[in-house]
């Protein structure tokens, strides 16, 4: 890594070439996968070349190449604390129960009632 690169810089400029190489790889030119994302073609341009965008952009764009679904490995879901595990098992049954029986009602006519 160059000393005059930050980490942002170098992250993004990683970002954009991977874009532009599954954006290739799909053989889509810049315009036909910015109106597919539904950005423009300079956001496209500007994330390929390693600049800073929304999120939302990004977003968008990685729905485009169908690579929505590899987000949780760039951000797994967070393990639970165990007071949350306590939280969300509630009470746990301890014991069955036999089912109880309802008292039969006494049976009658229609016209008896």
């Amino acid at each position: 890594m160059n000393s005059n690169t930050s980490p942002d810089a170098t992250v993004l400029g990683r970002i954009g070439r991977r874009i532009a190489r599954y954006r290739l790889n799909r053989n889509l030119t810049q315009e036909a996968l910015a109106r597919e994302a539904g950005v423009s073609l300079a956001t496209l341009q500007r994330m390929e070349a390693g600049h800073s965008t929304q999120t939302a952009s990004l977003v968008r764009v990685l729905g485009a190449l169908e690579l929505l679904g590899n987000i949780d490995a760039l951000i797994p879901e967070p393990p639970l604390s165990p007071l949350q595990q306590v939280k969300l098992a509630g009470k746990k049954r301890r014991r069955a129960r036999p089912t109880q029986k309802q008292k039969p009602s006494p049976w009658t006519w229609g016209d008896d009632a």
